[in-house]
């Protein structure tokens, strides 16, 4: 049975603000800062999660964790981002409804991290599959390319966001994600050409100059010393805890995952060095001989190196930084600029090349995440955008900043109260008005049409005349004195007020988080965000892919004398589509909190906390949950809960839950003011009574435990007298049963030792018999044979002595021959003695020497070199000639024993010898190997069947090559085969024919000189084969297939010579290029394979790793 915790349970402090009690100030923030001592940083005010950044990472966002919040209750377990998230999918899959998440908070409070947290939520909740996980993984993957681009390390948070994003993904009705679409909001554009002390510049251009190759900061003209390079603070540019030359690798994967092409990536990195190149060009000033001072270049060789990278003229780009040509309907007036002017005109260039960069990369993004149906999706939004922002000096970003989230504030009760009062009326509740601050009064002030703070700005950058940040402030000063929320020195001092905080060049707006001190200074140029048109024009020039999509109002042909748009009226614009947007979702809110400004674990400022939880508005978010009812439960849950507080519930309630409810507070005896029954749930008034519940249940569940346990000790008693029991029983059964069994062994044991004496005095009798009887017969043979054996002996005795006597008489006679022989012939002998002598000498040393080569003879293998030595000089030239005469015989019987097929074998392997030995350095570990020609089997093997008939000829070799494609240097898998007549190359899982070459039509094989298995069948010019080009394969049996290929188109009437070529370095014609194979020796990767890489369109580079 699943187990199911509640928020109330194990609860570290309030787990919802809401039950809060005593509500302050101050315990608020003591309940949030002793939860965060327990590690506990999420925080509920009704279904507003409060994160407060752990600044260290924490085991809560596990896979279990997300499993353990999946379909879940929102208040059933304890606080949780998972949680939030959990609602949200829910709602939106089940219940058809839009989402959006709310995530604010100022600089490093988390909010990037809670985004992403709520992204890899949903991703790992929702469907699976091949295309799902796709969209799954560019969604995310579209996280670190923004950050790169849009996020830069602040003396506040490292990794902080300097632009609103806004990102709507859409599902469908499974709940499956099917692509998403990206907004974004104010990138802090200044930012590019001036950073605060202890800042950075944006991300990319550090991770670009420590990430990317030398090649690459080659080709853009860049170096890694960030001080060569005027935009890029120094005394911040390496941070610690971020590795830049990672992240970029990082970047680079997740744009090439996203869908980016390579060109499109190039394009990218070469508009991002030409911002580099861009800050490092410098002024000086030249007077002129009418006394008009006027700007020029310093140093012309960073302006040179920036046209290269744009592809835009040099002299076009000088003179738009030198002049301004200004148009008014037919007429042009060219001025000259001077170095302030020119600095100014750089700058400008720098922040809109990178801003429009920025919302390139926004548009592209969402080009490869768009869902690809057109039919109705649902959709949850995910809004991450700057908190609050109060500084020392604010200027005109955080005006507009600090509007927007006045609007997101006033939303946000906005809906907040529609939830409450459409719960209220859903329940059958009587609503009561609840008192609350609009900041409505304050947003109007901001973006009211005709007198709001925004349009008397574009008025003023509008009017004709001299405008400045001092006459801007006049006009505030002029319509809003009288506002209730707007403060200025004029206006004090008008109404004989002193105030030395306000100085003169400033105005003060009292938020609803707050007063916000801003300095007028730069509201106009800010706003006006200028870029001369000359610069547009230049820029449009450029050969360079995206400047023309950049600066669209760069082209002459459709010149557009309108005023551009300010700043101000674009982003007003772009909130009130964002606000009309979340008002047809249901919000989500994400309320993040920076513990320290130290970016420390464990440190809990109370006044920081304290300054973040006013301007976030967050204990009037908790006064308008307790405006009416504080906590509500549906009534099975409270049921479930409290029943075993009332005798009449517990254990089990068999009525309506309803009707258990009202029984249970009833005997509980809370007063009837303290609750109210809805249709579907109860409503408890006031935290007090919810703890009295919770209270009476801890002690209800004390004592049930002591039933418990004393139920369980007497069951355990009873358990284990029971066992004792039947095992006494068991034991005894076992103990008779052993008895009697050894009684019966021993029974059976004397039965059997009476019987084996019995049967063995029975077998000695019968053998004693037998023995007698042989005995008997083997006498009467012995006798027998004896006798006979005296009768042989004495005849054998006669016939010896007869022969001995014939023997005699036979060498008297001979003796008696030989003595007249002797006596005739005494004469003859004494002349040719010597003769004779010598020949019988020679002749015993010729028989002593063949009998000792017969014992001596060397093995019968043909490599055996082996010989016995010569013993007598005078015998060499018989000793050579028998050793090569052996040597001939021993040849002829081993070439005897070869078959046909072996034969040719040996035949293969002596022309690979002639071929490649002391040649190619793969012919040694081919020796061994025999030449086996057919390794698919393919006339047996089914699945080549088709592939088989499709061949008319016998097949003379079949095996599985690489076909090289020229583009990227990999590999095909092919099937090769070589007949009489041709070369067949076909697809390995199809079997269907890829390419036929008949054999005349080859001239040519080329290898190299290393241990690779490439090569490359030339054609012959003009032949219908040499359409597409000569062919470069790679295969283990390259020895085998060349000495093949060299042995058919030798047997071929109709064919020459075929040549084979060899060389590290050889061309190869594809279609109408050639293409140089070259192959070098380097260390070993892969595991030892060689690899082949494309290193421009003229040049293949095989690396062949080293042998030891």
């Amino acid at each position: 049975m699943e187990v199911k915790t509640s928020l109330l349970d194990n609860m570290i402090g309030v787990g919802d603000m809401v039950l809060l009690e005593p509500l302050s100030e101050d315990s608020f923030i003591e309940n949030l800062r002793n939860r965060f001592d327990h590690n506990e940083i999420y925080t509920y005010i009704g279904s507003v999660v409060i994160s407060m950044n752990p600044y260290r990472s924490l085991p809560i966002y596990t896979p279990d964790k997300v499993e353990e919040y999946r379909n879940r209750n929102f208040y059933e377990l304890s606080p949780h981002i998972y949680a939030l998230a959990d609602e949200a999918y829910r709602s939106l899959r089940d219940q058809d409804k839009d989402q959006c998440i709310l995530i604010t908070g100022e600089s490093g409070a988390g909010k990037t991290e809670a985004s992403k947290l709520v992204m890899s939520y949903v991703a790992a909740v929702c469907g699976k599959g091949q295309e799902v996980n796709k969209v799954k993984e560019q969604l995310l993957q579209s996280n670190p390319v923004l950050e790169a681009f849009g996020n830069a390390k602040t003396v506040r948070n490292d990794n902080s966001s300097r632009f609103g994003k806004y990102m709507d993904i859409e599902f469908d009705f499974k709940g499956d994600p099917l692509g998403g679409v990206i907004s974004n909001y104010l990138l802090e554009k200044s930012r590019v050409v001036k950073q605060p002390r202890g800042e950075r510049n944006f991300h990319v251009f550090y991770q670009l100059l420590s990430g990317a190759s030398d090649d690459t900061l080659k080709k853009l003209k860049l170096d890694r010393d960030f001080s060569k390079y005027n935009y890029l603070s120094l005394d911040s540019a390496v941070v610690n805890g971020l590795d830049d030359a990672a992240n970029f690798r990082t970047v680079r994967n997740a744009m090439q995952i996203v869908g980016f092409m390579e060109d499109e990536v190039q394009s990218v990195l070469e508009l991002v060095a030409a911002v580099l190149k861009l800050g490092n060009i410098e002024f000086k000033p030249e007077s002129r001989c009418n006394g008009i001072d006027e700007s020029r270049i310093k140093d012309k060789n960073d302006l040179k190196e920036m046209c290269e990278l744009l592809g835009t003229e040099q002299s076009v780009l000088e003179r738009a930084f030198s002049y301004r040509t200004v148009e008014a309907k037919l007429e042009k007036v060219s001025t000259t600029l001077n170095v302030a002017q020119a600095y100014y005109a750089r700058d400008a260039l720098a922040k809109n090349l990178y801003s429009r960069l920025f919302s390139w990369l926004v548009t592209r993004i969402n080009e490869s995440i768009k869902a690809q149906t057109k039919a109705r999706h649902k959709v949850m939004g995910v809004l991450d955008i700057y908190g609050f922002e109060i500084f020392e000096e604010n200027s005109f970003e955080q005006f507009i900043i600090n509007y927007c989230n006045e609007k997101l504030q006033q939303i946000f009760i906005e809906l907040t109260l529609r939830e409450e009062q459409e719960e209220y009326i859903r329940e059958g509740i009587e609503w009561t008005n609840i008192e609350y601050f609009n900041n409505a009064i304050i947003c109007d002030l901001i973006e009211n049409h005709q007198n709001g703070i925004l349009a008397m700005l574009d008025e003023e950058c509008l009017r004709p005349g001299t405008v400045t940040d001092e006459t801007f402030l006049d006009k505030l000063n002029t319509i809003c004195a009288e506002h209730q929320h707007f403060e200025s020195r004029l206006s004090k001092n008008s109404k004989f007020i002193t105030d030395h905080s306000l100085p003169h060049n400033c105005f003060r707006i009292q938020h609803y988080a707050g007063k916000v001190l801003y300095r007028a200074e730069g509201f106009v140029d800010k706003n006006n965000d200028l870029l001369y048109r000359d610069l547009s024009q230049a820029m449009y020039k450029a050969n360079h892919s995206l400047m023309k999509q950049l600066f669209p109002e760069g082209n002459p042909a459709k010149v557009n004398l309108k005023r551009p748009p300010t700043a101000g009226f674009q982003f007003r614009a772009s909130v009130g589509t964002l606000m009309r947007n979340l008002q047809t979702k249901n919000p989500n809110y994400i309320r993040c909190i920076k513990p320290n400004d130290k970016k420390a674990s464990h440190i809990f400022t109370d006044s920081l906390v304290c300054h973040q939880v006013r301007y976030l508005g967050l204990m009037e978010n908790v006064r308008v949950r307790r405006a009416g009812y504080a906590f509500r439960q549906a009534y099975e849950s409270c049921l479930e809960r409290y029943k075993m507080l009332c005798k009449r519930t517990w254990p089990h309630w068999r009525g309506p839950a309803r009707e258990g409810v009202e029984v249970l507070m009833a005997d509980l005896k809370v007063p009837a003011d303290e609750f109210s029954y809805g249709r579907s749930k109860i409503f408890i008034r006031n935290p007090r009574t919810l703890f009295f519940l919770e209270e009476r249940r801890r002690q209800c569940l004390q004592d049930l435990a002591t039933l418990i346990q004393k139920i369980y000790r007497g069951w355990k008693c009873r358990s284990n007298f029971l066992l004792l029991k039947k095992s006494q029983i068991v034991v005894a059964a076992w103990y008779r049963r052993y008895a009697q069994h050894n009684r019966y062994q021993k029974i059976k044991s004397a039965t059997t030792v009476v019987q084996s004496y019995t049967r063995g005095w029975q077998a000695r009798k019968l053998l004693r018999e037998l023995k007698y009887q042989k005995r008997c017969v083997e006498a009467v043979t012995t006798i027998s044979a004896f006798w006979h054996g005296t009768q042989a002996r004495r005849e054998l005795r006669r016939l010896k002595e007869e022969a001995r006597r014939q023997h005699a008489v036979a060498v008297i006679w001979a003796y008696w021959q030989g003595l007249k022989v002797r006596r005739e012939y005494r004469k003859f002998f004494r002349a040719n003695a010597g003769k004779k002598i010598y020949d019988f000498t020679i002749q015993r040393i010729m028989q002593k020497y063949f009998l000792g080569l017969k014992n001596t003879m060397p093995s019968m293998s043909p490599v055996d070199k082996s010989w016995p030595a010569k013993p007598y000089r005078f015998l060499d030239g018989v000793h050579t000639e028998l050793r090569r005469t052996f040597h001939l015989w021993r040849c002829k019987k081993y070439r005897s024993q070869f078959t046909e097929e072996k034969k040719a074998v040996y035949e293969e392997k002596l022309e690979a010898s002639e071929i490649f030995k002391d040649k190619k350095a793969l012919y040694a570990s081919s020796v061994s190997q025999p030449f086996m020609g057919d390794y698919l089997e393919i006339s047996k093997n089914p699945k080549y069947q088709k592939l088989n008939s499709a061949v008319d000829e016998k097949v003379l070799l079949a095996d599985v090559v690489n076909k090289i494609n020229r583009a990227n240097g990999k590999g095909t898998a092919r099937i090769f085969l070589l007949t009489k007549k041709s070369v067949v190359l076909a697809d390995q899982k199809t079997g269907q024919v890829k390419a036929s070459v008949p054999l005349p039509d080859l001239t040519s094989v080329s290898v190299s000189t290393q241990s690779d298995g490439f090569f490359a069948l030339k054609l012959k010019e003009g032949s219908a084969s040499a359409v597409k080009g000569d062919f470069l394969l790679s295969s283990e049996h390259l020895i085998e297939i060349i000495t093949k290929l060299h042995r058919t188109g030798a047997t071929a009437e109709d064919s020459e010579q075929l040549n084979i070529d060899i060389s590290d370095e050889f061309l190869v014609q594809f279609k109408h290029d050639k293409v140089c194979v070259k192959f070098i020796q380097g260390a070993p990767k892969n595991g030892n394979s060689v690899s082949c890489k494309r290193k421009n369109n003229r040049l293949l580079e095989v690396s062949v790793p080293t042998t030891a």
